[in-house]
């Protein structure tokens, strides 16, 4: 049985193949398709992005040590019917020995064009899958008002005492996909 998490929450992760399954439900009548796309932000012990290459995203769905991998965009929401939008499929016994953390955060496209936030946007949750028999393990629905907010960290995954868990995050920020970039990228390559 999945586990409903709370804000804040913490689990233990103790399986080897997961699935990080992401989903919202834009509202209609905006004037404009909503275009979310989920990231994941592979960073050091001291919160630093380990290169580039370990951003993963619409552009980028495979990461160099090959732990991660996006299963591809879904540019207007449409192609999920009812299901993920979004998912990462997650290779723990694969994930390089300098990542301490991955954040899953989920960012608006072209959001002030088109004058749309995450205050449009409900239904949000992230879920782990256990990639062995499909089952849900955990999930994370958001509940706040992030009225203002054009991206938000869904969740993340960081490992402690060697061991990996979760924790269910909802922060959200104004901001796009190059501010989570620039916020953690050092500027220099470890890989």
């Amino acid at each position: 049985m999945a586990i409903n998490l709370q804000k804040g929450q913490k689990i233990n992760i103790g399986l080897s193949k997961i699935t990080v399954g992401l989903g919202w439900d834009p509202n209609e009548g905006t004037g404009f398709d909503f275009d979310l796309d989920a990231s994941a932000i592979m960073i050091n012990e001291d919160r630093k992005l380990l290169g580039e290459s370990y951003f993963i995203f619409y552009n980028n769905l495979i990461s160099p040590d090959g732990s991660l991998e996006h299963t591809g965009d879904d540019p207007d929401g449409k192609s999920s019917d009812g299901d993920d939008d979004e998912a990462i499929k997650v290779d723990m016994s694969k994930i390089d020995a300098n990542v301490n953390e991955i954040l899953f955060v989920v960012t608006i496209e072209d959001f002030e064009r088109r004058k749309q936030n995450f205050g449009q946007v409900r239904n949000s949750y992230i879920r782990i899958v256990d990639n062995a028999n499909g089952e849900e393990i955990a999930k994370y629905e958001l509940d706040e008002d992030f009225s203002i907010e054009t991206g938000v960290e869904f969740g993340r995954l960081y490992k402690k005492n060697g061991e990996w868990k979760f924790e269910a995050s909802g922060i959200g920020y104004k901001a796009d996909l190059s501010f989570f970039l620039e916020k953690y990228y050092s500027g220099e390559i470890i890989k």
